[in-house]
């Protein structure tokens, strides 16, 4: 990808020599002795807008350390020649790798700050992310009412160039649709213009209601520095944005960076051989469940067929994505016991074991936390006679683990002993009624050699420790447990979403971050034409947002109406649509996530303590960090790591880099990589 990064820089303008230098690329007798040392930093110059904030998110998600700037503080630092760079060793060093702005001159054009900030990106060849400003010559574009156009961009399409997929846009290869979620708020407001001489555009979109097509991401290289002009308003969590935001980062770096980010969607589908009970559209709760009072008979349970179980092995080989099974054997044994000794979806589930992936649900989906007392409602903890908690024992809890992998062991599962969801997330805290994690919970962990654990991200979305192991945050899917149809689903999505005044619970008016919706679905449509769209924009939201957190539903939405997959498949083709064949979906299984996260906070850890030293001279990049630490880097394709004798081929390819998790060889106090010349 060296060859990219000069194909983007030829396509915009020619560079000096030092520019060269700078990126590591060389120039004619040029050598490592006489290039500069460029920190891998970015320093963020903070206004308070969204689109700052977005950019600033972007770089602490994808693990890149940076330095902000507050406009907005009075005891800032004054960013001038000694603040951007000086000199080691000997070494002229730039400390800042790529300067994000609030727009193209935040400081006043022609002030001290702005002028020292200019000389900086020209001496050392530093590039310049203008987050949002608007369409102006000075920033390389022809204003808008010389043939292009101001407003909402909702629902506009917009496309990557020829330049953008051939530079840092490479990852992408379809078109870009800007949010529209609400006919009443304008969501992005964006400046379509025409380029001028010196600008590349990456990003563009037909002119409203004129012609040819505006720039909306751009690089404008002009005085021998280079930056891109972003004329579009965003925030993090808008699609557009997470889209963009890759190919922005490896425009601001160079495609040289610590950190790394990749696109993960995983499914764990929870309570797989159990039935779960049914929502009852009269009642407006679950019979069965100890919150639901008023009598009634349990409505007939949910459980997968055999043809679901044929359907769902289909499913995967057609989409080539798989699913994690969250298994309770003990209640799948019941239940044959129950009805004549024979199981047919468990059958089947068991003839396709090998197209799955299985993982512990505990063998009969017990709680594992506080005994609990179900005369009250909600139920409470039960007391011992001295006033503590009583809890559910070790050896009861262990048992519970230890029978349903045992179980799988004897079926040929490939279950991974390291990893646990327990029911319901129960033995870890569950607010208000258990504030404490069962204390009974970590040995149990310990006994059966479980390193990893599920918990629920809309409680804990941080991973912590459970004695020895460590949580795995899962986002639950607003794809019920008690709904085998879309009607079903439907019914009880209007009970939790709708005011009192059109038959809701009004629960969605007593919660100041949710919002009612403004009338009932319909009880035979809404499930596709609201529900499905809204969940699979959220999954895919964290698909695109490098969260590698798994989202979980259960095994009735596998059943009946099988409701699971019009979301399953939507977040799927939508991500194909978007994206190019060299960033795939990835689909870690439970322990791999584990291990993200895991890795994640420890490096963040090392970068907050400032115990991170990181810097490229030439075509050399040398990382230190506290030993042990797993050290995250992307790199251009041809990148090798130094060994203590000779080279390696380094990471793995991924959106046009290479990129991975790595430490120093033995006998080596630094990570050592040497970029392609």
């Amino acid at each position: 990808m060296a060859q990219v990064a000069l194909r983007w820089r030829n396509a915009a303008a020619g560079l000096t020599t030092v520019g060269l230098l700078a990126v590591g690329l060389g120039a004619p007798g040029a050598s490592a002795a006489t290039a500069p040392r460029i920190d891998l930093k970015v320093l963020v110059v903070d206004n308070g807008d969204s689109p700052v904030a977005a950019i600033a998110a972007e770089l602490k998600n994808t693990g890149i350390p940076y330095t902000t700037v507050n406009l907005n503080d009075s005891s800032r630092p004054t960013v001038d020649a000694a603040f951007l760079s000086d000199t080691v060793s000997g070494t002229p060093r730039a400390k800042y790798q790529g300067v994000v702005l609030p727009n193209e001159a935040p400081f006043g054009s022609g002030s001290a700050e702005q002028t020292a900030l200019e000389t900086y990106e020209k001496t050392y060849g530093i590039p310049q992310l203008d987050a949002y400003t608007w369409a102006h010559p000075e920033v390389g574009l022809d204003y808008t009412s010389e043939g292009g156009w101001t407003g909402s961009l909702d629902g506009r399409a917009a496309a990557v160039t020829t330049a953008g997929t051939s530079g840092p846009f490479g990852y992408l290869d379809g078109p870009l649709t800007f949010e529209d979620n609400s006919s009443s708020v304008s969501e992005s407001y964006g400046y379509v213009a025409k380029p001028r001489t010196g600008f590349t555009s990456y990003v563009d979109t037909a002119v409203p209601g004129g012609e040819g097509r505006g720039s909306l991401v751009g690089e404008y290289a002009h005085d021998g520095r280079r930056e891109l002009v972003v004329t579009f308003a965003y925030n993090q969590y808008q699609q557009q944005f997470r889209v963009l935001a890759r190919g922005m980062v490896e425009w601001l770096t160079q495609g040289v960076h610590l950190g790394q980010s990749r696109s993960y969607f995983s499914v764990h589908v929870d309570d797989v051989f159990a039935p779960d009970a049914r929502w009852d559209a009269a009642r407006n709760c679950t019979p069965g469940d100890i919150d639901c009072v008023g009598g009634g008979a349990e409505g007939t349970p949910i459980r997968m067929t055999a043809a679901d179980a044929q359907y769902a092995a289909q499913w995967e080989q057609s989409t080539g994505f798989t699913l994690d099974m969250v298994f309770n054997a003990g209640s799948g044994e019941e239940w044959k016991s129950e009805n004549g000794g024979t199981d047919a979806p468990a059958t089947q589930l068991l003839a396709d074991k090998a197209k799955y992936r299985w993982v512990n649900h505990t063998y009969t989906h017990q709680f594992l936390g506080c005994v609990q007392d179900t005369t009250t409602v909600p139920w409470s903890c039960a007391k011992n006679a001295d006033g503590s908690t009583r809890y559910m024992s070790r050896s009861d809890i262990s048992a519970e683990i230890r029978n349903n992998y045992n179980w799988a062991v004897s079926k040929g599962l490939s279950t991974d002993r390291t990893e646990l969801v327990t029911g319901e997330h129960s033995g870890l805290r569950t607010l208000p009624q258990q504030p404490d994690d069962n204390p009974n919970l970590a040995g149990a962990l310990a006994d059966n050699g479980v390193k990893w654990t599920g918990s629920d991200n809309s409680r804990e979305p941080q991973q912590r420790a459970v004695g020895a192991a460590l949580t795995v945050p899962r986002y639950p899917m607003n794809v019920y447990y008690n709904a085998g149809t879309a009607a079903e689903m439907a019914d009880e999505y209007n009970w939790i979403y709708t005011s009192r005044a059109d038959g809701g619970s009004g629960v969605c008016e007593d919660n100041p971050s949710s919002t009612c919706l403004p009338a009932p679905l319909d009880t035979a449509t809404g499930y596709v034409s609201y529900i499905v769209p809204l969940e699979a924009r959220t999954a895919l939201g964290h698909a695109l947002g490098n969260d590698p957190r798994p989202h979980y539903a259960h095994q009735s939405n596998l059943a009946e109406d099988r409701i699971l997959y019009p979301v399953l498949d939507k977040v799927l083709a939508g991500y194909k649509a978007l994206y190019a064949d060299n960033a795939p979906l990835e689909n870690p299984r439970q322990s791999a996530i584990g291990t993200e996260l895991k890795r994640r906070a420890a490096w963040q850890t090392a970068v907050s303590n400032g115990s991170v030293t990181a810097y490229r001279i030439g075509t050399t990049v040398t990382v230190k960090a506290p030993s042990g630490t797993q050290i995250p880097v992307t790199a251009p394709e041809g990148t090798r790591k130094q060994l203590v004798l000779g080279t390696a081929v380094f990471g793995t390819p991924y959106a046009g880099r290479r990129s991975a998790w790595t430490t120093p060889e033995v006998l080596q106090s630094a990570l050592t990589l040497k970029l392609p010349a």
